[in-house]
């Protein structure tokens, strides 16, 4: 299978409605099995007139909590609401966040498929991993929302796993570096060696600079506590600006090292819209909202329409550049630099 864009989705919907009204044509004998048939259609008639409805379950499992995370599951319930409103279906789901544990998510993920869940919605890497072992055995749908690199993770040609990728346009943050400061000499490279997310990036972003002839200084953290050490470290070694890619562990401290850069005045370009809205100067990237909502509208395909047919993974569409006005105030950065690389959405700082 290879990887589709969303909209393609439309399509499955389109033929599974064609199938469904072509069965209905033709004529057919007066049969004991034709009569059978016509009691349940009458029964299905009758108990769809007095209010029942088909009842879907989902567990949406966050990998940790942080912003990011956050703003999806929260756009993934919001779309399983309309979607139960817009089809009238009962959808129930709970959202679960594993701590960024493994034997955490186990736990949840074999609690979700001994629930008899009809989908697991994991969100971020590990998270995802550790569902796609829980569900092995049931082939319960796994729909997994933000992977950026769902080939690395191991998450591709799996018959019930599917899911949507926000797979990161490095170069393109690196021309926004550029276009900003043409005269940039040294980059920081600011990530956790734990989070698969960075790992392409990463190197997409060392061949970048490398074919620049521009230097790249490196620190890895993997609590909130090492990115703060860490982001010290690289205001200490005077870098020109630093970047993030989708790392969820540098997400869950950005609120504790913006200020500190801001002020230090080396602009934090990053992976997501959510990085920027707690303090990063600006990213180019995927809108999440955009994403969970699209992971939710897959996850309903996979229920109703099962899974043959849908491809390994979804690349969600991203190019929208993201800037964090009160940033760029205290960087003293006009970031109308940025006009003519794309469309520019202004945010301030918020702390959810």
């Amino acid at each position: 299978m290879k990887k589709m864009n969303l909209k393609k989705l439309v399509a499955f919907g389109c033929a599974a409605a064609l199938t469904v009204s072509m069965a209905g044509c033709g004529s057919k004998a007066d049969t004991s099995a034709d009569a059978a048939a016509d009691s349940t259609a009458a029964e299905t008639e009758a108990d769809a007139a007095s209010g029942d409805t088909a009842e879907y379950n989902v567990a949406i499992v966050k990998q940790l909590d942080h912003a990011s995370l956050d703003e999806i599951a929260n756009a993934v319930a919001a779309e399983l609401d309309q979607i139960a409103k817009d089809n009238n279906v009962t959808i129930n789901y709970e959202i679960y966040s594993g701590q960024n544990d493994q034997t955490t998510l186990k736990q949840i993920g074999d609690q979700a498929i001994a629930d008899g869940v009809d989908a697991i919605i994991p969100i971020a890497t590990l998270a995802a991993q550790v569902m796609t072992v829980c569900a092995q055995d049931t082939q319960t749908p796994v729909v997994f929302a933000a992977i950026s690199d769902p080939e690395a993770a191991e998450l591709t040609g799996i018959d019930y796993v599917t899911g949507t990728s926000d797979a990161l346009d490095t170069n393109k943050i690196m021309e926004m570096m550029l276009a900003q400061n043409p005269d940039i000499k040294n980059v920081g490279l600011l990530y956790s060696l734990s989070e698969a997310n960075s790992t392409k990036p990463i190197a997409d972003a060392k061949a970048y600079l490398d074919k620049k002839g521009i230097s790249y200084t490196e620190q890895t953290a993997n609590t909130n506590d090492e990115v703060i050490a860490a982001a010290s470290a690289l205001v200490a070694d005077k870098v020109d600006a630093i970047f993030t890619p989708t790392d969820n562990v540098i997400m869950a401290a950005e609120l504790a090292i913006y200020e500190d850069l801001a002020k230090a005045g080396i602009p934090h370009y990053t992976g997501a819209d959510s990085f920027v809205r707690n303090g990063a100067f600006a990213t180019c990237g995927v809108n999440y909202t955009d994403l969970g909502s699209q992971t939710a509208d897959l996850a309903y395909t996979a229920m109703t329409e099962g899974m043959d047919g849908l491809e390994d993974y979804y690349v969600t569409e991203g190019g929208i550049i993201t800037v964090n006005t009160e940033t760029a105030d205290t960087l003293d950065i006009d970031h109308s630099v940025f006009n003519d690389l794309g469309t520019v959405v202004e945010v301030q700082t918020t702390e959810d």
